[in-house]
């Protein structure tokens, strides 16, 4: 089979904020076959995406390519200049990001921006590209590929504008498309219809690919070849089955590993376990208030549960199915419609701007994405400064001793402390967030996605942290996430929620054995380390989504 990529000896450096240069990849060489998926694997800062990003000539700002070459299709795109490389991209080689409601504008028709690279090469007339979207739309298996194009992007869901992503990176007939981690912020069932979708159209028309990803699993449904990345440089290469069945670097089978965190152990508890949080019928939503005093749309429906001094809750669900919004109105940010909140013995007020600083304090959230929860403009030191002053009044020098704790205690050199979000890792920005959090002494902290965005070993290691915290400091968790094996290591019990509603709970005993249909789908959903896993679900989501509606 005829070579379509071929990296020889690649070197990227970094310029650091004392001007000194740092070499980040050091002498990588990959090759890629005509139709060949192959995949780069590891953990954050590892050179994943900057290799990646080198098949298209882009370097990100502040580094720059600083020898090897890298060929595409014979071209090198090293030693092409700016104006060629502009013609080769979404030509010859194409990219879908991680994020597609970021690619996307949200001020023009998805039509419209999907053909756009067709109108900037002159590939072809309008019209054949319309219809070239809408034969793409329908091999990717989005709804209604007739019209879909016509709507904007904030009226599909997040499965369909991933796919719709691709769409536009397909639609000038690429010979090479990079994927950079398409899937991650995916539920479970939405990530295996795009998966499966991806892996479709790919091969059909024998298109190359590239797909960055930390997950093994989702690397296994699709790649044919595997490359373990760390620091930089190639730890390991070989086909799919080889990396999965008999890796031979300890970094790789420490990537094995961290794809199945331990679970947790039921405590058993020396004395009867005391309740932290108690929800009652708790309603939320969004739009106006109608006649019985509830929102137009009701995105959490009449839902109860308990949480336990020390202990900790897993919520799961699809995405929409109310999980965020009912953190958001155990926190009071989003105000509840209906319902009861009692914390600690206390009955809480629904909004938090009515509740007392000592409230706010004993129960804190921490988002999914650190990228928009942290203030980019802002160092580590004032971003934790500010919940130390705002709960603890303390001075500069008690504010300085206690933020070295805090990034003792997340894992952090204190030397971070002068940086800003910009500088650090996607694993150093969550543990920022989560010292934040820290900072006010809670009982109860609220997690909502906090591994979603992090590679497997980087997110193994923060919920190892987590329990250990917990220990030390007798924390409880409120854990919602897609990722079911993360909530089966750090939770006791699980909710699982669909449409709004709490369908089923599940405890260390029955998690193997779930009774709705609904939570048997999701677990069900979730990849295994076996390139067969795919191709043989037979599972079918809408049908368990419309058994859920009835």
């Amino acid at each position: 089979m005829a070579k379509l990529v071929e990296i020889r000896d690649l070197k990227v450096e970094a310029t650091t904020d004392s001007g000194r240069r740092v070499e980040i990849i050091k002498g990588v060489s990959i090759d890629i076959a005509e139709g060949e998926i192959v995949a780069l694997i590891g953990e954050s800062g590892s050179g994943k995406t900057t290799i990646a990003l080198t098949l298209m000539g882009y370097a990100r700002p502040g580094c720059r390519i600083a020898g090897g070459s890298v060929s595409l299709a014979g071209k090198d795109m090293v030693t092409l200049s700016e104006k060629q490389r502009a013609k080769v991209r979404g030509t010859e080689v194409s990219y879908v990001p991680q994020s597609a409601a970021a690619a996307f504008n949200p001020a023009a028709t998805i039509m419209d921006q999907v053909i756009e690279v067709t109108r900037i090469h002159g590939l072809m007339p309008p019209e054949e590209a319309r219809s070239r979207a809408v034969d793409l739309f329908r091999a990717l298996s989005l709804p209604e590929p007739e019209t879909i194009g016509s709507r904007y992007p904030h009226q599909v869901s997040g499965g369909q504008l991933q796919r719709l992503s691709a769409a536009m990176a397909l639609i000038g007939n690429p010979k090479l498309v990079i994927f950079d981690e398409p899937t991650t912020a995916l539920d479970v069932t939405t990530q295996i219809e795009v998966l499966r979708a991806f892996k479709s159209v790919m091969k059909q028309g024998g298109i190359g690919g590239v797909y960055v990803s930390h997950d093994l699993a989702v690397v296994a449904q699709i790649a044919d070849h595997i490359v373990v990345l760390k620091g930089g440089e190639v730890q390991e290469a070989g086909t799919t089955e080889e990396i999965l069945t008999n890796a031979k670097h300890p970094y790789t089978r420490e990537l094995l590993a961290a794809f199945e965190p331990k679970r947790r152990q039921a405590a058993q508890a020396a004395t009867a376990p005391t309740l932290l949080l108690e929800i009652e019928g708790l309603v939320a939503g969004y739009g106006q208030t109608q006649a019985d005093g509830l929102p137009l749309v009701r995105a959490v429906e009449n839902v109860s549960l308990k949480v336990e001094k020390g202990r900790n809750l897993g919520i799961i669900g699809e995405s929409g199915c109310g999980k965020s919004t009912l953190a958001r109105a155990i926190a009071g940010i989003l105000p509840a419609a209906a319902g009861n909140i009692v914390f600690d013995g206390v009955k809480l007020d629904q909004s938090a701007r009515q509740r007392s600083r000592e409230q706010l304090r004993e129960m804190q959230i921490v988002f999914q994405y650190a990228d928009t929860a942290l203030n980019p403009a802002k160092s580590v030191e004032d971003i934790l400064a500010r919940p130390l002053t705002f709960y603890h009044g303390m001075n500069a020098k008690a504010r300085s001793a206690r933020i070295d704790e805090l990034l003792d205690m997340v894992r952090l050199p204190r030397n971070l402390r002068h940086r800003r979000p910009g500088e650090l890792s996607g694993g150093q920005k969550q543990r920022v967030n989560f010292a934040r959090a820290l900072a006010a002494d809670p009982k109860l902290i609220l997690c909502d996605e906090i591994t979603s965005a992090l590679d497997t070993v980087v997110a193994a290691a923060v919920i190892e942290l987590l329990k250990e915290l917990q220990r030390e400091l007798g924390l409880s968790y409120i854990f919602i996430s897609h990722d079911l094996s993360v909530v089966e290591a750090i939770c006791d019990e699980i909710v699982v929620m669909y449409g709004g509603k709490k369908v089923e709970e599940i405890t260390p005993a029955t998690v193997k054995a779930p009774q709705h249909p609904y939570s048997q789908l999701l677990f069900s959903s979730v990849p295994k380390l076996d390139p067969t896993w795919l191709d043989g679900l037979e599972q079918d989501p809408e049908l368990v989504r419309a058994y859920c509606r009835r």
